[in-house]
């Protein structure tokens, strides 16, 4: 991605994992106040000419959340972004985006389905606003159907993964995922007092489960940033994002 769009600010879904707050700046307790970017629309029809490209929708807050049900500003950028011509890349965790499969499916469109487990239990408690596992991966299926190239974003795997990464696998497989992308547990921009009262913590050996799981499946697993020794540098904003 070279250009990052984010059309909200917050975020409804409550992740305990979240790090966006504090790469943000943001108090913890106001992330889940969602900010419309209402003049959003002609920030980006006013840059748009001077910038090229892959832009990024939903690098930092889901475009998809709630609000977009009411809002539309997600959809309005596809709409912009299409007529254009231009390369998308779209994080995710919500079957939402099926809404928007016409305008996907005729552009130059990648998706990432973060899907972290296939427990409704666990996703519950860990993701509690956000949909539930069954809908992301029928959401990745519609997708696919449609000929959007989609993979599957395992981020972060925590301890809540353990035992289970058999079963994650076997379901992203059903859904038609033949790319994953996943990342660990990282706690320097979390609030590790939620997770430490949960008992979860970072997992090493449910990423390696899950990789070796992925490599008998015949699914490319990647660690999200390719080496996992080296990060390479940030997007740019767009449209003030």
């Amino acid at each position: 991605m070279d250009y990052a769009i984010n059309p909200y600010g917050g975020c409804e879904h409550g992740c305990i994992y979240c790090y966006a707050p504090g790469h943000t700046h943001s108090e913890l307790s106001e992330w889940r106040v969602v900010r419309v970017k209402r003049n959003l629309i002609d920030r980006l029809c006013r840059e748009l000419p001077y910038v090229d490209g892959t832009i990024g929708i939903g690098t930092v807050t889901d475009p998809y959340q709630g609000a977009e049900r009411r809002f539309r500003l997600t959809r309005q950028c596809l709409e912009v972004l299409s007529a254009k011509g231009r390369r998308v890349h779209i994080h995710t965790k919500s079957d939402l985006i099926l809404r928007d499969l016409d305008l996907l499916s005729g552009m130059d469109s990648v998706v990432g389905m973060t899907v972290t487990t296939v427990d409704d239990r666990v996703s519950k408690m860990t993701e509690p606003g956000a949909p539930l596992p069954e809908a992301r991966l029928r959401a990745i299926t519609g997708l696919l159907d449609a000929g959007v190239e989609t993979y599957a974003l395992v981020a972060p795997v925590m301890s809540t993964l353990e035992g289970s990464e058999a079963e994650l696998v076997d379901a992203l497989v059903a859904a038609g995922i033949r790319a994953v992308y996943r990342d660990g547990l990282n706690l320097r921009l979390v609030d590790t007092r939620r997770l430490e009262r949960m008992g979860i913590r970072p997992s090493p050996e449910a990423v390696e489960v899950l990789d070796a799981l992925c490599d008998e499946a015949g699914v490319r697993g990647t660690d999200c940033y390719g080496d996992r020794h080296r990060r390479t540098g940030s997007s740019a904003s767009l449209a003030a994002c």
